[in-house]
């Protein structure tokens, strides 16, 4: 099994995440005592927040090359960004990187395809679902992305950051969530996209009116698929 890099800390929150469903993955192909390959590097979220926060991605894409290239010297292979949002600096981050990025987008965009899905609803941070550095992606795999309204956009970033990134976890927001992927099925969403990490802690195939994926889980997927590539089982 090739040596994963995880770039993460963004939420830490979601880095845990990560590593949790790489475990089970691996155990559930492997079985026994079998456990992933990795290297973490976890950057204090606080600073990659400032920076998102004050519209100065071009420093925060420099300070997430300097940690890729340190996984790469570490031994990584293949490397995964645990966080939607800073995808939007992907291209920014692997400038002078060898090693393959497996982007939590396009893996998204395919199980979609895959299960015959094109109109996703996207709940993500406002980054996420405002910009197009993600629903570019999504259109390129002839996808036609359902993003929330204006309200319901300022309410899912506000309980991502304020709430899901520190471990808070509310009855109301869940239910507010649950309103929003209702809201999205009637404007025509066939299927519900967690488009950041923490969306999970409240939504799932569970309580929503929409078939979930998990992007979590989706990449943790990819990149476990990636890593036994060309390498066999060991």
């Amino acid at each position: 099994m090739k040596t994963l890099g995880i770039l993460g800390g963004m939420s830490a929150a979601s880095t845990q995440l990560y590593y949790r469903e790489l475990c089970n993955i691996t155990r559930a192909h492997r079985g026994g005592l079998h456990s992933p390959e990795l290297l973490i590097r976890s950057v204090n979220f606080s600073e990659i927040e400032l920076l998102q926060a004050q519209d100065r991605w071009e420093e925060a894409g420099d300070r997430l090359n300097l940690e890729a290239k340190a996984l790469e010297r570490g031994g990584a292979e293949v490397l995964g960004l645990a966080t939607n949002t800073m995808h939007k600096v992907a291209d920014q981050m692997m400038r002078g990187v060898g090693i393959p990025l497996i982007h939590i987008a396009d893996a998204t965009a395919a199980r979609l395809v895959e299960q015959g899905f094109t109109r996703p609803g996207l709940m993500a941070t406002a980054f996420t679902m405002e910009q197009s550095f993600y629903t570019e992606r999504l259109i390129e795999h002839d996808l036609m992305p359902v993003i929330p309204g204006p309200s319901d956009r300022q309410m899912i970033h506000q309980v991502i950051y304020e709430e899901l990134c520190q471990d808070v976890i509310r009855d109301e927001s869940q239910l507010a969530f649950i309103d929003v992927a209702e809201r999205l099925k009637a404007e025509g969403a066939d299927a519900l996209i967690l488009g950041c990490t923490e969306v999970a802690f409240l939504l799932n195939d569970r309580n929503t009116p929409l078939p979930v994926f998990d992007t979590t889980r989706i990449h943790c997927e990819a990149l476990y698929a990636a890593a036994i590539r060309d390498r066999g089982n060991f």
